[in-house]
């Protein structure tokens, strides 16, 4: 089957792991493959593959579920909405994989291996000794079938994959074109462990053709099991789905993008504020280049132009510098002022004035590249501050000075009928008149009222503060050179 079949409903997956708090990539695999699936009238899916107990995190399957709506990615199938192939997680089905490890015994394609760890490592050590690749050297395999079936009935073991010894493992991928392998460079994967519970490897496989998986889309470390996966549809005489490896999101050294060097969980991004569509923006880029060069588009725009033939090879780095321009774009150009305002409101202190929030928005939405950040951009309107006097003491400005400006500066203020026009007018006419160096008399005010460097303009935030708070901050700041 091609990738555009006409003779097959096109469906595709996701089957991530409730291992942690659900992964950037796991959003980004999901968008490639619910693209594809769409593209050719299908249906995408999630499946949860919770086998690995021993990693399993309480709540972990729900937060890829909330994840991946914030991201406006919708599934027509999975544990949450149900479906016709339920049930859509790994744990209950293990008497489906039983059966099906059972029957590859039977035909040969599989075996009990009773080894126990302690076997297997001395086998691995003495392998890398030996300069050789490191894989089980298939012992149990030679046990007559009858003994390993009695054995099995007594001893802890598992089932492994009997490999073909012989000959290549082949396929065309869709993103990497012809891919092949030596079946005896190819490990005897474990498919069934001794808890009862299957392998990735095994379970995979039984889920992607009973639950009519036509296109496989996964990340590219995936690609040297595909052998033992294409070996699985093989031995069980079932029609083999065609393989897309994606590539890996990398940092910007290059390394794989993972939690241990960076905040990569999708509920962080929403917690920090990033908004969903600029995520999902930045994420169509990782790997895949709009037809018509365009860099900002929505999710719409996105589909009606995907095609997996412009999906590329190369990892691609993962530029938080960039994501944050893009967050910042779609905040300044894509928000309305009302959507904003709400998309904000979560984000805003418990002591934020809410009646001033229509004229201290407009100040600081430019300077917003997080939604979060409208703690830090805003909090001086309504919080105290702290100046120290070093802070006031720089450009060569002498104390006198200072105190002559801020004197000078609190009574021409008096003056003014506290409109922006007014405020604006009497400082840098009182500028000019000094003729003060420019730079260091107007960074004196700004960080004299918001404690700060770098602020809203001015001028606007002298007059949202208000009079009282401006007065006191320029008369506190004033008695420090008294």
């Amino acid at each position: 089957m091609t990738a555009t079949s006409k003779t097959k409903t096109v469906r595709t997956r996701i089957a991530p792991s409730p291992t942690g708090l659900a992964h950037v990539a796991t959003g980004y695999i999901a968008l490639f493959n619910y693209a594809f699936a769409h593209q050719h009238g299908g249906q995408f899916i999630i499946r949860i593959e919770d086998t690995d107990r021993a990693r399993f995190v309480e709540g972990a399957e729900q937060v890829i579920y909330d994840s991946l709506k914030w991201l406006g990615i919708p599934h027509a199938e999975g544990v949450d909405i149900g479906g016709p192939y339920a049930p859509y997680k790994q744990s209950e089905r293990l008497d489906i994989y039983k059966k099906y490890a059972e029957e590859l015994i039977k035909k040969g394609h599989a075996y009990y291996c009773f080894c126990t760890s302690a076997e297997l490592e001395t086998m691995r050590n003495a392998q890398q000794k030996a300069g050789k690749l490191p894989m089980y050297d298939g012992r149990c395999k030679q046990l007559d079938p009858k003994v390993a079936q009695e054995r099995a009935q007594k001893e802890k073991h598992v089932i492994r994959l009997h490999m073909p010894d012989e000959g290549k493992t082949e396929w065309e991928d869709l993103i990497r074109g012809h891919i092949e392998f030596e079946n005896a460079l190819v490990d005897d994967q474990v498919l069934i462990k001794s808890d009862g519970f299957p392998t990735y490897h095994l379970a995979v496989v039984v889920d992607d053709y009973l639950m009519k998986i036509t296109h496989v889309m996964r990340g590219e470390e995936w690609i040297s099991s595909t052998p033992k996966h294409i070996a699985l549809y093989t031995m069980f005489g079932w029609e083999i789905p065609q393989f897309a490896h994606m590539p890996l999101l990398r940092n910007p050294d290059h390394s794989k993008l993972s939690k241990r060097k960076n905040d990569v969980s999708l509920i962080s991004y929403m917690k920090k504020g990033y908004l969903p569509e600029a995520l999902v923006n930045f994420l169509c880029l990782l790997g895949w280049s709009h037809p018509e060069h365009e860099e900002v588009f929505d999710l719409q725009n996105f589909l009606k132009h995907y095609a997996i033939d412009r999906m590329q090879k190369t990892a691609p780095v993962f530029d938080f510098n960039k994501l944050n321009w893009m967050n910042g774009l779609y905040i300044r150009e894509k928000l309305s002022a009302a959507e904003l305002k709400k998309r904000l409101e979560p984000f805003l202190p418990s002591d934020f004035p809410k009646k001033k929030f229509d004229t201290i928005l407009p100040l600081i939405r430019d300077r917003l590249v997080l939604l979060a950040d409208v703690e830090s951009l805003t909090d001086f309107f309504y919080r105290d501050i702290v100046v120290d006097k070093k802070a006031l003491q720089f450009k060569k400005a002498d104390d006198a000075l200072i105190a002559q400006q801020l004197l000078s500066s609190i009574e021409a203020l008096k003056k003014t009928d506290w409109t922006l026009q007014s405020i604006e007018a009497v400082l840098r006419s009182l500028q000019e008149k000094n003729d003060w160096n420019k730079g260091q008399y107007f960074m004196l005010l700004r960080i004299v009222v918001t404690g700060k460097t770098a602020t809203p303009p001015l001028f606007e935030t002298i007059e949202v503060l208000g009079k009282e708070k401006t007065f006191q901050r320029l008369e506190k700041a004033r008695s420090l050179f008294a």
